[in-house]
């Protein structure tokens, strides 16, 4: 049973090879590259203004994020059920917490 067991793990598993491992981790290692490029060259010398840059900073990081929860969390290995759980769980999360900050942001405004 346990060689049986151990088959199935490594089938579950067989896209992540240390190739891939590898390939992933130089991923996210240019990717910081390019957001510490961002911060300490182009943002300081006036090249592009700061709202560019944190549009920049939070599209890199959400690639990164992708990278990481994909592969180093194996969630692209998972059934597409549990991906598409996951997926509409966090637009939810980032739906309700927009209307908060809008809605406090509001209250703010007009209890001043």
């Amino acid at each position: 049973m346990s060689a049986e067991h151990t088959h199935d793990e490594h089938a579950e598993h067989e896209g992540m090879t240390k190739k891939k491992i590898w390939q992933v981790f130089f991923y996210l290692l240019g990717i910081t590259a390019v957001e510490f490029f961002i911060a300490l060259y182009m943002i300081p010398k006036g090249l592009i203004g700061h709202g560019i840059g944190n549009f920049a900073y939070i599209a890199l990081t959400l690639v990164k994020a992708f990278y990481i929860v994909a592969y180093f969390m194996h969630l692209k290995f998972e059934k597409f059920a549990l991906k598409t759980g996951i997926t509409v769980s966090l637009i939810f999360i980032i739906y309700f917490i927009v209307l908060m900050l809008i809605e406090g942001s509001y209250q703010f405004v007009q209890m001043n």
